[in-house]
């Protein structure tokens, strides 16, 4: 797609996010919104991928892990807008015995995720684990994982980064979302996360930066970090993001990292949020 293309797509799935999380009064909208924008240029410009024939191992497929899944609402947007199941089940989500519940499960058979998430910390070892299978299969094509800056807080995400820069697991594009909060309060008050693309540097992957709200930038980085596998480094992409991007009154707080909107607050989010490609 081309920039305008996503833009309108971003919008859409912004939108989509904030009627998803009013509907059931339960989800998490912030960093939701503040993902759009990256989750959209991955489905439609970055990634290989095939929508209409989804299966589990992924082969000669580009494949992409949530670890941070309580965003799970633009993910369960993007899928949708990408054609892995109907828009209009976007309506269905946290419902009871829907398949798009609050957290990304298997065992719903949703098509598009593979693995489940909401235990945080967990996406990086599943991305490795991924990852090290196509290279043993001699699948020429990468794993993407998508974390929370306030995720880095867990411990076997560092045991995961060691192990894949101690094999050069040199197939993975690893993207921190960096928006400084987190369900309690600022990541720097909570615990702080100090510097780190010196950290990922200093454990032995290539660290690259983008504006996560920027997209012509998030192509030109994500084209570069891919130029960069298969050189013996696995490679991550702090991505500087805003919570609640799109929706003013969401944005500079760490409020709505898990509060949905009332109905009134729904229509000042939605009179804020393009309508581009056609509401569920």
């Amino acid at each position: 797609m081309e920039i305008q293309q996503l833009k309108a797509v971003a919008s859409q799935v912004r939108r989509d996010i904030v009627r998803m999380v009013s509907g059931v009064n339960s989800g998490h909208p912030g960093g939701s919104l503040g993902c759009a924008d990256f989750l959209t240029v991955l489905y439609f410009n970055q990634m290989k991928h095939n929508p209409d024939h989804f299966s589990m191992d992924g082969k000669n497929e580009d494949l992409f892990f949530l670890s941070n899944g309580h965003i799970s609402p633009v993910w369960y947007s993007v899928l949708a807008r990408a054609g892995y199941f109907p828009i209009e089940e976007l309506g269905t989500f946290r419902k009871l015995n829907a398949r798009l519940q609050g957290h990304p499960s298997v065992d719903k058979k949703v098509p598009g995720v593979r693995m489940a998430s909401g235990s945080l910390g967990q996406g990086l070892s599943n991305g490795i684990g991924a990852a090290l299978t196509k290279k043993l299969n001699g699948d020429s094509t990468l794993v993407y994982t998508l974390h929370g800056d306030g995720e880095l807080q867990e411990g076997q995400i560092w045991e995961a980064a060691m192990y894949a820069a101690a094999n050069k697991v040199d197939n993975i594009i690893a993207t921190i979302d960096l928006n400084g909060r987190q369900i309690d309060g600022d990541t720097e008050d909570v615990l702080s996360l100090g510097n780190l693309g010196a950290k990922w540097q200093a454990f032995g992957w290539e660290v690259l930066e983008m504006d996560g709200h920027n997209i012509e930038e998030m192509i030109a980085v994500l084209n570069k970090a891919k130029a960069m596998t298969g050189k013996g480094k696995p490679i991550v992409i702090i991505m500087k993001t805003e919570m609640g991007q799109g929706v003013d009154y969401m944005m500079g707080s760490h409020k709505w990292h898990g509060v949905a909107p009332n109905a009134e607050q729904l229509q000042v989010a939605l009179n804020q949020l393009e309508e581009t490609l056609g509401d569920y």
